[in-house]
């Protein structure tokens, strides 16, 4: 596990208290697996910053300590970052858990398509077409579905890719 440790920094001039400082120092056991996650294997290039940016924060065993500013630069990233992602670091349980990305719970939208609705517009597909028509086209679906009330609103595209997925085709 990581140790953090708290110290007050008070500098003397203008600016009276900067706050907190949190130094981190790591274990040889995490040290090993940030250097393994940030040069082997295949992850997304956030992850493998986030390692880096930790190993470069590190201060056991008196390692030569660069400052935010320079740690930013030699990495690519910007200052903000680096406190977020020392933040976050401090915040993990573990390094494991700080490694991987947060799933998520739901997806950002709501579908808009439901089963009910999918069966609906697949049995008008399949129906006869409307009087003056010979076949069912994507846009006379999509505005059918929303004439009978099945859903508020539908593009012919949405159609399409229905029709698609249930491996029909109305042409």
């Amino acid at each position: 596990m990581f140790i953090a440790l708290f110290v007050k920094i008070f500098s003397i001039g203008n600016d009276t208290m900067r706050g907190k400082y949190v130094s981190i120092k790591l274990n040889q056991e995490d040290r090993d697996q940030l250097e393994k996650f940030s040069t082997k294997g295949t992850h997304s290039v956030k992850l493998i910053n986030r390692a880096k940016i930790i190993l470069a924060l590190d201060e056991a065993k008196e390692r030569k300590k660069e400052t935010q500013t320079q740690i930013a630069k030699r990495i690519g990233v910007s200052y903000q970052t680096i406190n977020n992602t020392k933040k976050a670091f401090l915040a993990a349980e573990n390094i494991t858990k700080f490694l991987q990305r947060k799933k998520r719970q739901t997806p950002p939208i709501a579908p808009k398509i439901t089963g009910e609705t999918e069966a609906h517009i697949i049995a008008l597909a399949c129906s006869k077409a409307p009087q003056g028509y010979a076949k069912w086209t994507l846009r006379l679906l999509a505005n059918k579905s929303v004439e009978l009330g099945y859903i508020d609103s539908l593009s012919h595209m949405s159609v399409k890719r229905l029709l698609k997925k249930a491996n029909l085709n109305p042409t």
